[in-house]
């Protein structure tokens, strides 16, 4: 008997590999991935529109655009091709305390007070939502679940106190079975002030994994850490007056820029921040560029709506300084008056980052170097480059109003696009566990449909 060692093969008559078989193999793999990626290259990625319509075929795919009909176009790249989202909303009857976050422990604030103001966005939101074809009834097949509450207003007109505020909260989530089974991932809060999810104090225990709506992006100036985390929660657009967003005559009519008597202003109070205050000094050196009247909220001096945007809208540039958090209102109403924003807030987070090129349409100015610097720039962009950014702000600025769905492009709208990325296949938390026959189980191992409230929270 031979002593060979026997070599088992599929082909025992193939030729051996050799030192150039590999390297021939390894110039082809090569070869192979450089024309395929130089393929890839060659064609875009079709964008999608909000309606499906499918009407245009040359968006730019890292910016939002509408087509001719006034349709947004939305780009494909991690969104899908359309909408498909199921979002429960949770009834205010449903949930013990629920009511108390709505209109207060007395129940006599109304949502058409809470609706008014730069706060609105909470009542427009839950209003949108409970009108919404993506809503289900069901809460078994719902991919999200909205947790309406109008807390920022309620505070404001004292209906409750920060105590009672948090204690409503964890109240209303001890009763949630769902908000247990995800450990929050899946449902969705709205905290449409600067002040952002630090409303509810205990926000970092219980809801640190929700989806968080929010105009603010950075507290870190008073708190700790800032509750709005990019990678979950959404920038939103803060709530412009409906009297400027409306289809149609709306208060105030945009000047053309030879008729501005001004370079630039500022309308707002000093709140005694420092980039305020640099331009309130600046304006009195350079009355004839800059304006910036100290607002009156009171008195014979107070402006009315229609008179504050006649001044915003009176000036090439509005400028945005940082005031008692990052985001500002300013910034989204110079888009409806047509000024150019200059954004002096170093930290400020912008809504739908993912599609908007905003070097296209506003202007960021390090707040660092407010000074006759600032005003020696503006005054060195010619009118034909302003009037390109504001004619890029027009084809974009729908994204800032609180529309209904029959509308083709609107805040809402933008939200949902955002929401679909959000939504997972499963759910899991650290409180939940799951058996071989696909049921979901508590620590006592109680099926899913069996849990009782109150639950036990983080």
């Amino acid at each position: 008997m031979s002593n060979k060692p026997r070599v088992f093969s599929a082909h025992p008559q193939n030729t051996p590999c050799t030192r150039t078989h590999k390297i021939g193999a390894l110039i082809l793999i090569t070869a192979t991935f450089f024309f395929t990626r130089l393929f890839d290259q060659s064609f875009s990625p079709s964008p999608c529109n909000l309606n499906y319509d499918g009407s245009s075929q040359n968006a730019n795919l890292h910016v939002a655009k509408t087509n001719g009909g006034g349709h947004l176009l939305w780009p494909e790249r991690g969104y899908g091709s359309h909408l498909s989202l199921k979002i429960y909303v949770y009834d205010e009857n449903e949930i013990d305390g629920l009511k108390d976050l709505l209109y207060g422990k007395d129940g006599t604030i109304s949502s058409h007070a809470c609706l008014k103001g730069q706060w609105g966005s909470q009542v427009k939101i839950h209003r949108l939502l409970l009108g919404s074809r993506f809503r289900t009834r069901k809460r078994e097949e719902a991919d999200l679940f909205f947790v309406p509450a109008y807390v920022k207003c309620v505070r404001m007109l004292g209906g409750l106190n920060d105590k009672e505020i948090n204690q409503t909260y964890v109240k209303v989530l001890s009763q949630m079975p769902y908000f247990r089974r995800s450990g929050g991932r899946d449902h969705i809060f709205v905290f449409p002030s600067g002040a952002g999810a630090h409303l509810f104090r205990s926000w970092a225990t219980y809801i640190n994994r929700s989806i968080i709506l929010t105009p603010e992006g950075d507290r870190t100036d008073k708190k700790d850490t800032s509750a709005f985390n990019t990678w979950k929660d959404i920038i939103i657009p803060g709530n412009v007056d409906d009297g400027m967003t409306k289809t149609g005559a709306t208060i105030f009519q945009p000047l053309s820029l030879s008729k501005r008597k001004y370079l630039a202003n500022y309308l707002g109070r000093a709140q005694k921040k420092v980039g305020r205050l640099k331009l309130i000094e600046l304006a009195k050196q350079y009355g004839d560029k800059l304006e910036c009247p100290e607002l009156q909220f009171s008195g014979s001096n107070k402006l009315g709506r229609v008179e504050y945007f006649q001044h915003l809208g009176n000036a090439k540039f509005c400028l945005a300084p940082r005031g008692e958090s990052s985001w500002t209102l300013r910034f989204y109403e110079s888009f409806f008056v047509e000024c150019v924003p200059v954004i002096l807030s170093d930290q400020v987070e912008l809504p739908f980052q993912n599609v908007i090129d905003y070097r296209e349409i506003s202007i960021k100015w390090p707040s660092s170097l407010i000074g006759p610097e600032l005003l020696e720039y503006l005054t060195s962009i010619p009118d034909e480059v302003i009037e390109g950014m504001l004619a890029r702000g027009r084809q974009v600025r729908c994204l800032w109003v609180y529309a209904p769905e029959s509308e083709p492009c609107s805040a809402m709208q933008g939200v949902m696009w955002e929401l679909q990325r959000k939504v997972r296949q499963f759910q899991q938390s650290a409180e939940t566990f799951w058996l071989h026959n696909g049921s979901i189980v508590n620590r006592n191992l109680v099926e899913f449909t069996n849990w009782k409230p109150p639950m036990p929270l983080p």
